[in-house]
């Protein structure tokens, strides 16, 4: 397996992956154009020559980033896919120089296995919740935050 940076070639299948879960109600869909405009933050695992999991890093501030859109073929599940993509995010933090990075998720188990501890998301700042606007959950919403420092 390896972890790289997403390229043109990638984006329907990024769009596959994450509006597969956006369709379970697992996550926000996200058009090809949005996908396009915000290709340089996504990371793509490839298992044999196919992409088989997609994760974002999304800078937000001069120290904080968040982990978004993480998903991995439901038929590779089990091989640590999404924990290379989290983890490769993390490094790019730090390369980043970022302090700290948060994520949230209906799957708050995966992330404290890679070293994220739960928070509330009150504690988070409004920039945050720019992408909550555009989600039907907003007013009753049932994602775990939670931050890794780095």
């Amino acid at each position: 397996m390896r972890i790289r940076d997403a390229t043109i070639e990638d984006v329907e299948r990024i769009h596959e992956l994450v509006n597969g879960y956006a369709e379970l109600d697992k996550m926000l869909f996200a058009s090809m154009s949005t996908i396009y405009e915000n290709l340089q933050i996504f990371k793509v695992a490839e298992l044999d020559g196919e992409t088989v999991g997609c994760c974002a890093l999304k800078v937000l501030w001069k120290d904080l980033a968040e982990i978004k859109s993480l998903a991995v073929d439901e038929a590779q599940f089990g091989k640590g896919i999404g924990r290379a993509l989290v983890l490769g995010c993390v490094e790019k933090a730090k390369e980043l120089g970022l302090k700290k990075i948060f994520t949230l998720t209906l799957e708050p188990d995966f992330f404290t296995k890679v070293g994220f501890v739960l928070v509330q998301k009150d504690t988070l700042p409004m920039k945050v919740w720019s992408d909550c606007t555009e989600c039907p959950k907003q007013d009753h919403c049932d994602e775990i935050a939670l931050e890794c420092v780095l």
